[in-house]
């Protein structure tokens, strides 16, 4: 085999690394020949000779650097499951839209999902309409935490208080023009850690 262009090389490898953190994935041979003018086949040889001399893994197409392998030790993948009212209970579709991918020294450890907000009874708290609230899963929470609650099939945002006198729950919407939502039991599944909002 021919000796490649080291130049060459780190310019490959800086253009895979490149579009994985703007796509999420490695790009296939076609698309990395494209972003780095090459024929297929040629780029191709190449992945296939830095391989061989460990700047990378290339198999059956598929291609992993080592900052794509930490990137991925460092981060977790979360979905993005919908809207959650932040009003009056809305059924959550289960269907996830996108991922976000997160580094867990921000988030921590645990399983995760997103939640868009939907409606302004959350305000108060500093969630407004549209922003993406991150839920930890879970089926405990603490006095004061804001759950999504499972309440006659409908799920909703809001502070969970528990009123053990009267053996009743208390969905509190953070907005004072609103009315608490008294419940005697409700299934809690996710308690909300962070938000992300548009500035």
């Amino acid at each position: 085999m021919r000796t490649k262009d080291t130049m060459l090389m780190e310019n490959i490898l800086a253009e895979i690394d490149r579009y994985y953190f703007v796509y999420g994935r490695a790009p296939s041979t076609r698309e990395l020949a494209e972003k780095v003018s090459m024929s297929h086949n040629t780029v191709a040889r190449y992945l296939r000779d830095m391989n061989i001399r460990g700047m990378l893994e290339y198999s059956e197409g598929r291609i992993v650097t080592q900052k794509m392998t930490k990137s991925r030790l460092d981060s977790v993948s979360v979905p993005l499951l919908g809207s959650i009212s932040c009003g009056v209970p809305l059924t959550a579709e289960e269907n996830v839209e996108s991922y976000l991918r997160l580094p867990t020294e921000i988030i921590g450890q645990g399983e995760f999902f997103f939640l868009r907000a939907n409606g302004d009874s959350m305000i108060e708290a500093g969630i407004d309409d549209g922003d993406l609230v991150l839920i930890r899963k879970t089926t405990e929470a603490n006095d004061g935490d804001i759950v999504v609650a499972l309440v006659d099939n409908e799920n909703t945002l809001k502070g969970i208080h528990f009123d053990n006198e009267h053996h009743r729950l208390i969905l509190h919407p953070e907005n004072s023009e609103m009315q608490d939502i008294i419940v005697k039991e409700c299934v809690i599944q996710g308690v909300a850690v962070k938000i992300i909002k548009d500035i």
